[in-house]
This record gives structure tokens, sequence and C-alpha cells, in this order.
């Protein structure tokens, strides 16, 4: 989810802080933002508007169901965020603490707060608040997305073409894995380095080595080499990047938001679902595309417009992704719930000594 002076009553509708429309209904709206000259903070009336009973973290769509939660994350992830001015998404954060207080601007309207927590969303992280980089958050998945895998399966047939694009590709990858991991369970630089050389060089090497054992092979099965790279490096990449919390565990919480200990049972779970997940994302993309372009390029207009050929694998890497990252994102539950008896022997033990039966289920952030 997710300049010029600050809005105010300009006719119907209502204005962000960076001079944008955005819909609510078409009412005129007093904000009583102010930004401060000297400073990037924007400050928000401490009044009260009529929106009792009003949870803005309440998800709008069950995230118990799978559709629920692809429409959780279609909003989102909507590559369009990316564009959205940084005053804009500072006014979002605002907003949406302002609402969690119960203190928002009088006549606000709830489509106008459900576009902040929008924004907030796909630019803060869920766990510190912090806003998260452009490149790493889930709404860059689609244009990053579609650039690199498009030049990778155009580019996989000579070998330094393939080490350059597996190297950028598991940039890429750790950069989306950092800002996207449970950040309750901190990473060394270390680990980091670590991590990105070990998921790179098992991408490069993947892809080397299959596209010397499929020289022989039909054309088609070279075209799925980087899809198999991609993968094998994703079941490497996301665990490393994330090894502190096999180590040590990751945060489990009650159903009051209560930190209640360290679990690496939780942390095998939510590394393997998100494994799982960008395995999924990439999969009909990568498997499929080659079928497509192997039929399209026996066609005698495409054997005459070769230069055409990749940026219409980077165009069909999109279409591909713009649905594929809501549905790989909805697979699991981003808080997962996990019965206290599934829990290490002395986690269990620290939890009844503490609640008894009271708590059944705990519950972590699986990260994306």
């Amino acid at each position: 989810m997710r300049g010029g002076s600050g809005p105010g009553q300009q006719g119907p509708g209502w204005r962000s802080p960076g001079g944008g429309r955005l819909p609510v209904g078409g009412q005129e709206t007093a904000w009583g933002l102010a930004l401060n000259a000297e400073s990037p903070v924007l400050c928000v009336n401490k009044m009260e508007a009529d929106l009792s009973g009003f949870n803005i973290d309440a998800p709008r769509w069950d995230q118990c169901t799978f559709l629920g939660r692809v429409k959780h994350f279609f909003n989102i992830t909507d590559p369009r965020t990316v564009l959205v001015p940084e005053r804009e998404l500072d006014w979002a954060k605002v907003m949406v603490e302002k609402s969690r207080m119960g203190v928002v601007p009088p006549g606000t309207q709830v489509e106008q707060l459900l576009y902040a927590k929008k924004l907030y969303d796909s630019a803060f992280h869920p766990d510190t608040g912090d806003k998260m980089n452009v490149i790493g958050r889930m709404s860059f998945q689609v244009p990053g997305g579609m650039i690199i895998t498009g030049f990778m399966l155009q580019f996989y047939r000579t070998m330094p073409a393939v080490i350059f694009w597996q190297w950028v590709n598991q940039s890429f990858n750790a950069l989306v894995n950092y800002t996207n991991r449970n950040a309750a369970s901190p990473t060394s630089v270390r680990q980091m380095a670590l991590s990105y050389i070990t998921a790179t060089t098992t991408a490069v090497a993947t892809a080397v080595g299959m596209n010397m054992l499929t020289k022989r092979a039909p054309p088609l099965v070279g075209r799925w080499v980087p899809f198999a790279a991609v993968a094998a490096a994703n079941c490497v990449n996301i665990p490393m990047m994330r090894q502190q919390e096999l180590i040590q565990g990751i945060c489990v919480k009650d159903g009051n938001h209560n930190e209640i200990g360290h679990s690496r049972r939780a942390a095998a779970i939510g590394i393997t679902q998100v494994v799982i997940s960008r395995i999924t994302m990439a999969a009909p993309g990568m498997i499929l595309l080659p079928v497509i372009m192997e039929r399209l390029e026996k066609l005698r207009f495409m054997k005459k417009v070769k230069v055409l050929h990749a940026p219409l694998q980077v165009l069909l890497s999109g279409c591909f992704l713009i649905f594929m990252v809501p549905v790989a994102c909805g697979l699991f539950p981003q808080k997962c719930e996990l019965p206290v008896s599934y829990l290490e022997p002395e986690l269990q033990d620290a939890i009844r000594a503490k609640y008894g039966e009271l708590v059944p289920y705990v519950y972590f952030n699986k990260g994306l």
C-alpha cells in the first residue's frame, strides 16, 4: 500500500499533502494538517472524527481465507504506490498512528483512512513501523521482477549473460528478503554477506551446470534453466538471510500481542512458507513464458524483429507477476497461528507455567 502546501477545502474530494486528489465520495473536508517549514513532520489537530468503532488495523478482507488474503495483497502490492511521494507516505503514517489513538482530523472519511492504511502497509515494515527501501518493497516486485525475469529468460544462452543476470537477480532477492524479514530477529552484516554470496554462488552454479547438461537437449529445456536456478537459490537465500531466526528462534506472541518467547520451530515453518511463496511467484512466468516465446519466435514476423524479443519478454513477465505477486503472498497467512503443543518442550513448559491453559495458540509474523 501505501509537493505544494498542505490540503485545504478545494472543491469536491480532498487532497493529500502531495497535492494529488484522492477519491472519498465527493465531500469537502477540512483537514487541519500543517507542515512546519523547518521540519518534515506533519502535525494533525487532536480532534476526534465521527469514526466510532472503526479499527484501522482490522483487515478489510478475511485473512483466514485464501481469497481474502489475495485481495489484501492485491491492495498493498499495487505497483503504483512505488510512485507515491515521500511526503505523502509520511502523511499516511501520521494518519494511521492518529487513527490508532482515536485522534483524527474532523470530517475524516473512512475511505481516506483506508487509503492511508494502504500506503502505510505498502511502505512501512509491520514489525518496526520503519519506512522500507523502495526496491525491497513487495509493491516493487512487479516493476523490478519483470525486468530481471524478462532478461534472464532472454539471455540464457551465453555464459557471461547467465552469470550476470543471475547475479542481478540474487542481489535483488537479497534486498527483498532483508527488507521483508521478521525484524524482531536482528541480522548482522556478516550474516547478510554470507547469505548473499552463498545464494549467488548457488544460482550461478545451478544455471551454469544445467546449461552444460542441456546443450544437446531440446531448446525449450534450455529456456527452463533460469527457473531451476532461481528455485534453487531461493531455497538457500531466504534461510541464510534469516538464519538468526533458525538459531535463536522467532518472536511468538499471544492473542493480545504480548511477547511470550522465541521459537525455532515457528521460524522453520515461517521460512519454509516464504520459500514456497517465492518459488510459486516465479513459476508460472518462468515456466509458461518460455513455451510462449518458443512458439512466437518461429513466426516469420518475429524473426524480423529480434530486437523486440527482450522487451516482449519483459512485458509478458510483468503480466504474470502482477497477478502472481498477490497470489503467492496470499498462499499463507502473514500472521501465522501455531498450537502451543507444537513448540519446543521448554517453551511449552514456560508458557503453561505462566499462563496455564489460557494460551492455546501463539502467533508470529512469518515475513514475506
